[in-house]
């Protein structure tokens, strides 16, 4: 589904500041919804042929090309936590003729927060319907509805006759231009909702009102007095958070700690009125659960870090026990196959390594491919024998286990480059490691411009140790297509392409 962002760019003549205004209103408006008991849709005017501009003027009257033509486009909608939606469906995207609309169509035009009730066919029913002139910059980029059953329809409680007053301030500030806020810091998956717990605070910052499920909070809190008439100070919360709302009219948000069991995160909104602060909306949400789960999660990654960390350093006590045992060896074949068995072990140590550092389940391949070139180039090069080695490409992320097995298989290709391409006596030459992948494949190619293949090479018949653990890997632990194989021009290609799509049920 499109985003508001991208509605907006393509069927409206909104600006960029326009539409960030926007985002900031959908980003924070769940409050207006909970506010309102009732579903919110956000309508932008698209232009008809000729029309440059749907900004209105900061009287209301229209401008000179901001006449709404023929149809409007919801790029917005939300449904309230505290009663039940009209709309089951989703109707961001949906165009709506201007006759259909009639009431967004004057409150475009005049500027003014209208009240009617209308048989709309999209709810199905007849609805209490509340256009708002969204305005920024003195101009109306927007019109919002508050839409919910018929009014009247069941006796009002005190909460519902309370947040009606709060919501009937925000309204206000939305036509004046003034929410949302400019600099919105609210987080819109951990920011507290109306539902969670909310207080209402007059313009001296003493509490009017509390839910019952913010009274549960500010128990937790160890407050268990009337709150009714207290500053928000004599709650718990620091002096600094109230003044910074009230004088600087921007949003605070304070986390508070109780021990290691409680915590308890607040939002306090101004409601301003006429340019003055006229009282503050305390969101409170208890977020002890998070944030207990979060703590549980960075010990869980502390933890795994520690195992990724103790795994490469026994890897790395196995390969200094496996040198020390190959510099006893006198027999030519048998160093050999130690010094080979180090580079394997150090390569899935690598791995680890970066696994400690970094953490997570998923490693960067290219930052494997790396030290794997530079390991082997340090080996196996020498001074009478030249072999320069080239990268090219980058390597996804991939899970650890596939990273080892294909970090192994790449250190098999360089020896075999080096060893087999480059014999003793040959004058040496260039071996390019080159990564290709998109997101259902991942290439794995390796030439050399040594001296080729020998005569009757054949892959599946060829005993070696090196091109036995290759072939395993490739074909039963990563379900890949190896290949080796004379180089068009000079030399030698290895070759193994991987899978990276995920494995159907």
């Amino acid at each position: 589904m499109a985003s508001l962002n991208d509605l907006a760019r393509q069927h409206t003549a909104l600006g960029p500041e326009a539409r960030t205004h926007l985002r900031r209103l959908v980003a924070s408006w769940g409050l207006i919804a909970d506010l309102s008991f009732a579903d919110l849709l956000l309508f932008a005017h698209v232009p008809g042929p000729g029309v440059e501009s749907s900004g209105v003027g900061p009287t209301g009257s229209a401008s000179d090309h901001a006449e709404p033509t023929d149809r409007f486009l919801i790029i917005g909608q939300i449904r309230p936590t505290t009663a039940q939606t009209l709309y089951r469906e989703d109707l961001v995207g949906t165009f709506v003729p201007i006759d259909q609309r009639p009431l967004v169509a004057q409150s475009l035009t005049r500027g003014e927060v209208l009240d009617a009730e209308l048989d709309l066919p999209l709810a199905g029913q007849r609805v209490a319907v509340k256009a708002v002139p969204v305005r920024h910059e003195g101009r109306i980029i927007g019109v919002l509805t508050i839409e919910n059953p018929r009014l009247g329809a069941r006796p009002v409680g005190e909460l519902e006759r309370t947040y009606s007053g709060v919501f009937t301030k925000l309204v206000r500030m939305i036509a004046d231009g003034v929410f949302p806020f400019a600099y919105e810091d609210a987080d819109s998956e951990q920011s507290p909702r109306v539902g969670d717990g909310a207080a209402i605070l007059d313009a001296e910052g003493r509490v009017q009102y509390a839910s019952p499920n913010a009274t549960s909070a500010l128990h937790r809190m160890g407050f268990h007095a009337n709150t009714l008439g207290r500053h928000l100070e004599d709650l718990g919360f620091r002096p600094d958070v109230l003044r910074t709302a009230y004088r600087l009219k921007v949003p605070v948000t304070e986390e508070i700690e109780r021990g290691t069991s409680v915590t308890i995160l607040a939002r306090v909104l101004p409601l301003i009125v006429d340019g003055e602060v006229d009282g503050a909306l305390v969101l409170i949400r208890d977020v002890s659960e998070l944030r207990r789960q979060q703590r549980l999660l960075v010990s869980m990654d502390a933890t795994i870090r520690e195992i990724h960390h103790r795994v490469k350093n026994n890897l790395q006590t196995v390969s200094s026990l496996l040198r020390l045992q190959g510099r006893r060896v006198e027999v030519p074949e048998a160093k050999a196959a130690i010094e080979e068995s180090v580079r394997r072990i150090r390569s899935i140590a690598l791995v680890h390594e970066i696994l400690a550092q970094e953490g997570g389940d998923d490693v960067a391949f290219g930052a494997v491919v790396r030290p794997i070139v530079a390991m082997v180039e340090g080996a196996l090069v020498s001074p009478d024998r030249p072999i320069r080695f080239r990268l090219v490409g980058d390597g996804p992320d991939l899970p650890a286990a596939t990273a080892s097995s294909l970090a192994v298989v790449l250190t098999e290709f360089l020896q075999n480059a080096v060893e087999h391409g480059f014999p003793p006596g040959s004058p040496g030459g260039s071996v390019t490691v080159e990564l290709e992948n998109s997101t259902t494949e991942l290439v794995i190619r390796v030439h050399d411009d040594g001296v080729g293949l020998p005569p009757g090479f054949d892959l599946e018949s060829e005993p070696g140790l090196g091109l036995t653990i290759v072939r395993t890997l490739a074909a039963g632990e990563m379900a890949g297509e190896l290949s080796i194989r004379p180089a068009i021009d000079r030399g030698t290609t290895a070759e193994l392409r991987v899978s990276l799509a995920p494995a159907s049920d």
